[in-house]
């Protein structure tokens, strides 16, 4: 949309931005999913219909997208309005659509695990995830390799428009296969059996005590909340910033082609899963969880500084070195804030946490993709301003320094969390919710 449709950097960030800023509605599937099964089971049937909306919106995205282009590229102002406004509203109902999926699989995982198994779990799952995301930038740069040099809109469309088809079908195959038979019915226990909070099982206590004003109580009964999901949104922030220009940034200052600018994510993809599977079976049982997370910020603030220093040079290569470096270092962050992220959770409640932590790292997607873009037109605008010459690299290096502050920041905010005291209060307040319910 920057380089071939020439769409303005803010309206890019702000249209992707808007996937993520209908992100409160994870917390009102999580406890829904809790709470309201169908035919017997809380996750997958959400799962199923949230993975088919986002499917048929991926594939709508492609003809408006390129409609609005074409408002752009006539001049047509308010017409072109009205085009972004659709965009932006098509980017929102995706984003409603991701949260009914992702947030009851994430909760799946944790009904479906034990507390030892959980973090093990958690990271075959996303060294999967991370594995799609490589698999995926490749075949882009495959498919799309035709289109090297190709800026007509006539030819670009059509084209992308059937590839979108093919990975839509592929996505909903792949999710029938991946949880067909994954969550068994769970059938509604006599009364007499709830005798008490402590003889119920986690998933009766789920099914039959939580209301939505009792979630609520559970998430604000603890300052640790606050904190933890502080740090998720600067530590998401931290790493997703650049994302919204990373590709510019490759075309621009090192004028690599469409086809090359693609495998960038597929390098980063490839150091954050060793560095996945690095820290899972050796820096976080060595050093522990917070000592890996601290470890995972500060190589984050590094990579993100060389990310800086490698547009002076303008080679490629190095660019390619420094993608790889810091998907490792997002590899290990990522590892350990996941082992976190489930130590923040109670299984009674698991949909509703859930939704918390999905709801602060889409929060940060958001505002990384919106500000990425905004900061960039900022730089453009400033270099224009003061005069600071004509070389793309300026406005790229202020994103990447802006991020690096952030990661700083994150950094402090994780030194103020503490698992411990959050089992404590959520414990106490757990056990207040559930005795009023059954009293």
């Amino acid at each position: 949309m920057l380089s071939e449709l020439h769409f303005p950097g803010l309206l890019v960030g702000g249209a992707l931005a808007f996937e993520q800023f209908v992100a409160p509605t994870r917390v009102l599937f999580g406890q829904i999913s809790d709470a309201h099964p169908w035919r017997g089971r809380h996750r997958v049937p959400y799962i199923w219909l949230g993975t088919a909306l986002f499917c048929g919106l991926a594939v709508l995205s492609i003809p408006l997208i390129f409609h609005v282009g074409h408002l752009l590229a006539d001049g047509a102002s308010t017409a072109f309005v009205f085009g972004a406004a659709a965009l932006c509203g098509l980017f929102a109902l995706y984003g409603v659509a991701i949260s009914l999926a992702t947030t009851p699989y994430l909760a799946l995982v944790i009904d479906r695990t034990s507390e030892v198994e959980r973090p093990r779990a958690v990271g075959l799952i996303w060294c999967l995830l991370t594995v799609g995301i490589v698999v995926g930038a490749i075949s882009i740069g495959i498919s799309l390799k035709s289109l090297d040099g190709v800026s007509d809109p006539a030819v670009l469309q059509p084209v992308l428009f059937g590839f979108m088809g093919k990975v839509v079908v592929a996505v909903l195959v792949l999710t029938m296969v991946a949880t067909v038979g994954m969550e068994p019915r769970i059938r509604q226990p006599p009364q007499s059996a709830l005798a008490s909070p402590a003889e119920s099982s986690p998933q009766q206590q789920r099914q039959d005590a939580f209301t939505l004003r009792q979630a609520w109580t559970l998430i604000t009964s603890s300052r640790q909340v606050l904190i933890f999901f502080s740090f998720l949104v600067l530590f998401t922030l931290a790493l997703f910033l650049q994302d919204p220009i990373l590709e510019s940034y490759g075309a621009q200052v090192f004028g690599m082609s469409i086809a090359a600018t693609a495998t960038l994510n597929a390098i980063w993809g490839m150091g954050t899963l060793v560095g996945l599977l690095v820290a899972g079976a050796w820096v976080v049982p060595s050093l522990g969880k917070l000592a890996t997370a601290r470890l995972g910020c500060q190589l984050i603030l590094a990579s993100l500084l060389l990310l800086v220093l490698v547009g002076l040079c303008g080679r490629v290569s190095a660019l390619q070195l420094v993608m790889a470096l810091f998907g490792l270092a997002a590899g290990i962050a990522t590892n350990s804030a996941l082992v976190l992220m489930l130590d923040l959770t109670l299984p009674q409640a698991a949909g509703t946490f859930v939704g918390v932590w999905g709801l602060a790292q889409a929060l940060s997607r958001a505002l990384g993709k919106l500000f990425g873009g905004a900061l960039l037109d900022l730089g453009q605008g400033l270099q224009q301003a003061m005069a600071w010459g004509d070389s793309a690299y300026p406005p790229f290096a202020l994103v990447l320094l802006v991020e690096s502050g952030i990661a700083v920041a994150a950094l402090f905010a994780l030194s103020r969390v503490n698992v411990h005291q959050f089992r404590e209060d959520t414990g106490r307040s757990l056990s207040k919710v559930l005795s009023l319910e059954l009293g």
